[in-house]
């Protein structure tokens, strides 16, 4: 995280996860929290799908617990595209690392309990990427996911304004999202 801003703390863990791959990034500020996340991705064939779906779950009950207290904003590479909206081809990545139902329901769980997609609310209809795979000319044919994501608790969420995939941005098989937060 490169930030202008020097939060009050800042945490490299969850509770719960034993494996310390140092996978989120909990940065407390004054009236909010900020955390990033790289989220497991679930492997070809649905391999570590069981020890996914447990880190979400560990990922979740975090986020909640940090929003008893303060806001939160959460970003980075989700590794799942939410809704058939959110890829290229829904229809042949069903069960697919990314796709499947198990990993789709574990963001629909997350929105239930008080996160806003901040991109979907605002373009409802918008059919937008994030990630493209190397493979195939992928990202010069547009066949992408959208699995980088900007979610915002209730409380919060109403200042979160602007947010945007900037597929233009070049550099890596993923692009740069971003918003803005009005404090």
């Amino acid at each position: 995280i490169y930030t202008k801003h020097e939060p009050l703390s800042v945490t490299y863990e969850i509770e719960g996860d034993e494996t310390k791959e140092g996978r989120v990034i909990t940065l407390e500020y004054p009236d909010f929290y900020f955390v990033c996340a790289y989220v497991p991705n679930s492997k070809d064939g649905l391999l570590r799908l069981p020890y996914r779906i447990e880190w979400e779950e560990m990922l979740r009950k975090h986020l909640m617990e940090l929003d008893k207290k303060k806001p939160v904003i959460y970003t980075g590479d989700l590794n799942v595209a939410h809704e058939e909206i959110d890829l290229k081809n829904p229809a042949t990545n069903h069960k697919n690392p990314g796709f499947s139902d198990e990993e789709r329901a574990a963001m629909t769980k997350l929105l239930g309990s008080g996160f806003s997609d901040t991109f979907r609310e605002l373009y409802p209809d918008t059919q937008k990427f994030s990630w493209w795979s190397y493979r195939m000319k992928a990202r010069e044919r547009n066949v992408g996911w959208r699995i980088d994501y900007w979610l915002a608790s209730r409380e919060i969420a109403n200042r979160v304004t602007n947010p945007q995939i900037h597929p233009e941005q070049m550099g890596s098989d993923h692009c740069p999202v971003s918003i803005e937060v009005n404090l």
